[in-house]
C-alpha cells in the first residue's frame, strides 16, 4: 500500500522530515512533464481515492506539486473528487468566501504568528481533513508550518506526567471574547454575527448551543464564549492507537481575550504552558510554499500555525468531514 501508484512520483521538498518511519510531508508529483497539469491530477486522482486518503492517514500530510493548479475554480474540481462532505468553518479568523467549498485562509495581517491549531479543535464536529492551496507564494516567510500531534503528547507525557494526567482527569475549560462586529486588523476579529450568522442574540445563543458552547454578553457588545469540559488528548481510529494534543491551550492561555484553564478552574502551571510551546516548536516541519500546491492535513492529527510573511501572500482552504 505505501507508495504504490502508478500515477503519482514520490519527491522531496525542503524542510520534509520522517516521523516513526512516516515521510511528512508525502510529496507526490506528475509522473512525467505530460501529466503536470490539472485535467491529469483530477484523472489520477478519481482514479486512486482510497489509496490516496490512506495516504492522508497514514503520513498525517499529503503535498501535491508540479500539476500547475492556477485557481480557485480548479482548487475546488480537487476538493470535490472526493466524497467528503463540506464542514462549514466556525471561528475567530476572518475569512472571505471565494467559489463553492474554498475559503480565503486567515485573512490576520501577515506579519503576526498564527499559532499552531487543530482547525475547529473546540467544537463538537471538526475536520477531519484540512485541504490549502496556494495560488501565490510569498516573497518571504508566510509557511504553513504544521506538527504530528502525537509527539508533543510523548514529550509532554516525559517531562509533566503529573500535569498531563491532572489536565487529561480534569478536563480543560477555554474562555474567548468576541466583538459585535468585524475587526480586520486582527487575526482573531472575526465578529460573533459574522460566526454565527446572525444578529439576533438569542438565535446566536441558540447557535452556540449546538456547537457545545455558552455564551455571557457584555456591555460593550462583545460576547464572552465559554467551551468546555475538553479532553486534552484524543485517540481517533486508524491512526495506530497514538494519543493527540488535541487542545489549544498553549493557543489561549493567559491571552488577552482568551483564557485556558482546568475544568474546575485550577490554572494551568506557567512553566507547563511554555515548554509545551516550545516542544511544539521543536516538533514542527516547515516547508516552503510554491505556486500551485496543494496541501491535504489530516486535522486529527496534525496542528497547523502561519509564519509571519512579506505580501503578497494567498493561501485558500477547504474543510471537510
Amino acid at each position: 500500500m505505501e507508495f504504490a501508484c502508478k500515477d503519482f512520483k514520490v519527491g522531496k521538498c525542503e524542510g520534509q522530515k520522517v516521523v516513526d518511519g512516516e515521510t511528512m510531508p508525502l510529496l507526490l508529483e506528475p509522473v512525467g512533464p505530460e501529466k503536470s497539469n490539472v485535467e491529469s491530477l483530477l484523472s489520477a486522482l478519481k482514479e486512486n481515492k482510497e489509496w490516496f486518503e490512506k495516504m492522508i492517514i497514514k503520513n498525517s500530510a499529503v503535498l501535491l506539486r508540479g500539476f500547475n493548479v492556477k485557481d480557485p475554480v480548479e482548487f475546488n474540481d480537487i476538493v470535490e473528487t472526493f466524497d467528503w462532505e463540506d464542514i462549514r468553518y466556525v471561528g475567530p479568523a476572518p475569512r472571505t468566501h471565494i467559489h463553492k467549498r474554498v475559503w480565503t485562509a486567515n485573512e490576520g495581517p501577515l506579519s503576526e504568528f498564527i499559532y499552531y491549531h487543530h482547525e475547529m479543535v473546540l467544537i463538537k464536529e471538526c475536520p477531519k481533513k484540512l485541504i490549502l492551496f496556494c495560488e501565490i507564494p510569498p516573497p518571504e516567510g508566510g509557511e504553513t508550518p504544521f506538527v504530528p500531534s502525537f509527539k508533543v503528547t510523548e514529550k509532554m507525557l516525559e517531562e509533566f506526567p503529573e500535569a498531563v494526567e491532572e489536565m487529561e482527569s480534569k478536563g480543560l475549560k477555554y474562555t474567548f471574547t468576541a466583538l459585535s462586529k468585524n475587526d480586520t486588523a486582527s487575526m482573531r476579529g472575526r465578529g460573533w454575527e459574522d460566526a454565527f450568522g446572525t444578529s439576533d442574540r438569542a438565535e446566536a445563543e441558540k447557535r452556540a448551543k449546538g456547537l457545545g458552547m455558552d455564551m455571557e454578553w457584555q456591555a460593550d457588545g462583545s460576547v464572552k464564549t465559554v467551551l468546555g469540559p475538553r479532553p486534552l488528548t484524543r485517540v481517533f481510529e486508524g491512526r495506530n492507537g497514538r494519543r493527540m494534543w488535541f487542545n489549544t491551550v498553549v493557543g489561549m492561555h493567559g491571552k488577552k481575550i482568551s483564557s485556558a484553564l482546568m475544568a474546575d478552574g485550577t490554572e494551568i502551571p506557567e512553566n507547563v504552558v511554555k515548554r509545551c510551546e516550545q516542544i511544539i516548536e521543536e516538533e514542527s516541519i516547515q516547508f516552503k510554499w510554491e505556486k500551485g500546491d496543494v496541501l491535504f492535513l489530516d486535522n486529527l492529527a496534525t496542528l497547523h500555525g502561519r509564519r509571519p510573511s512579506l505580501p503578497p501572500r494567498r493561501v485558500l482552504v477547504a474543510t471537510c468531514k
